[in-house]
């Protein structure tokens, strides 16, 4: 634990119990988001699945990249991720991005995508409230992560007919926003 860190967070009237306990959740969401994910991007099949497999693999791997980059961060606030990874999947700030019941259905598929982006955006923005102007280096990764996960949504909302993203598929490098933190 960085001590000093905790304290300077601690002064600035954030709850830092609270605060592990939601970095802790979100963790778990994009962990277990990714381990789905591996799921779903399998079933991805024929011609539909094919055009979604791309981004859903971009989305799986940022996934995981966000769980790599929140892990130092609790550490560093005194925090600990749970040893047994039963409790970890329990604890999850999302539901489960289950593969649904039909999966060659494209439309529930990206319905089990969006929400689980939508979940993403609404645990990192509470984090994002949290933290603004108290914890910089919680606020700035937790940004990162809000930033990613609003392209994730828009991305699958789009598929879903709900209206242009406004973005574009990553091609080369993944995690623009995160990939600082996870130098």
């Amino acid at each position: 634990m960085a001590k000093v860190t905790r304290e300077m967070v601690e002064k600035t009237g954030v709850d830092v119990e609270k605060l592990l306990e939601l970095l802790v959740k979100n963790a778990s969401a994009e962990l277990t988001t990714y381990y789905y994910y591996t799921i779903l991007r399998v079933n991805l099949i024929g011609l539909e699945g094919e055009g979604i497999k791309e981004i859903a693999e971009t989305a799986r791997v940022e996934d995981r990249n966000h769980f790599e980059a929140l892990v130092p961060r609790i550490y560093e606030l005194g925090g600990k991720i749970p040893e047994n990874m039963v409790d970890f999947h329990e604890m999850s700030a999302c539901r489960p991005a289950r593969l649904p019941e039909d999966p060659r259905n494209i439309t529930e598929m990206l319905t089990v995508l969006v929400n689980a982006e939508r979940c993403a955006v609404r645990g990192y923005t509470e984090i994002c409230n949290l933290t603004a102007g108290k914890d910089h280096r919680t606020y700035d990764l937790s940004l990162s992560i809000l930033n990613e996960e609003i392209e994730h949504e828009s991305w699958f909302s789009e598929f879903l007919g709900e209206g242009p993203s406004g973005h574009f598929l990553r091609r080369g490098e993944t995690s623009p926003f995160v990939s600082k933190f996870l130098r």
